[in-house]
């Protein structure tokens, strides 16, 4: 009899079209028995059947599967590398820049990416391209409303230019909101747009095994222009950067050749 867990993934990607085999299976495995048993069911076959007639259970599953945390300016040192030694040379020569913050989560990434490049272009100019595989936290995003806790990072004239406090949350601006695009996209599936200037990319591939990684930057590779840059997180910095056609420009910071 086929295990129990390998058989809920096989109908998760025949029903979904996510391979959970290119995630590191233990931590997977864990998180998603964690949760199955939480929600009253022994085995896997049980919990894919409620979550195909639970629109909540399934939600639910999306959400843990990918992880949704994330704030404003995160590792703020890291944005403050990208703004002094990382933008002037992608700004060389260019009106605008190209952008796609991949796998964004409820938007915190994308909307700190605008409102960084607000001080370099006009707010027109400006747009960002973000994915994510998670239809829930693409509506939380587009709501573009957030909690104080997402907000300790930002700089104090963006948190008074760009965020409305009401009540307990902040309500972001809608001139940064029209500079990001919203789309849904699975980072393990081959759909990827080309011709970026930049693509961030932070704190998502720890989760997939070695060979996934490997395709995902080379993929990311292919849609960077030449001279094109992929910032990556803490925990993900790329061993053998010339595999992919890139090399470091700074500490997670890698450019196209």
């Amino acid at each position: 009899m086929k295990d129990d867990y390998i058989a809920f993934v096989e109908q998760v990607n025949k029903r979904t079209g996510i391979d959970l085999s290119l995630y590191k299976e233990k931590q997977m495995k864990r998180r998603l028995t964690t949760l199955r048993d939480k929600r009253g069911f022994n085995h896997f076959h049980d919990y894919f059947k409620a979550m195909i007639e639970n629109e909540q259970l399934y939600y639910e599953f999306l959400d843990r599967m990918t992880i949704n945390v994330s704030e404003f300016y995160r590792n703020s040192t890291r944005w403050e590398t990208f703004r002094v030694k990382i933008l002037p040379n992608l700004m060389k020569g260019k009106q605008s820049l190209k952008v796609w913050s991949a796998a964004c989560s409820t938007g915190e990434e994308p909307y700190t990416i605008a409102m960084i490049l607000s001080d370099y272009f006009p707010l027109d100019q400006i747009t960002v391209h973000a994915t994510d595989i998670d239809e829930q936290a693409l509506n939380r995003a587009k709501e573009a409303v957030y909690p104080e806790r997402s907000l300790k990072e930002v700089p104090e004239d963006k948190k008074r230019k760009f965020f409305t406090k009401k009540g307990n949350y902040y309500v972001l601006s809608e001139e940064i909101k029209q500079c990001v695009q919203f789309s849904k996209h699975n980072l393990l599936a081959k759909s990827y747009k080309t011709s970026y200037d930049l693509i961030v990319c932070r704190n998502v591939l720890i989760y997939f095994t070695e060979e996934a990684k490997s395709q995902v930057y080379e993929w990311f590779s292919q849609s960077l222009v030449t001279g094109g840059v992929l910032f990556v997180g803490s925990t993900e910095q790329i061993f053998n950067p010339q595999t992919f056609n890139l090399e470091v420009a700074e500490t997670f910071f890698y450019e196209k050749q």
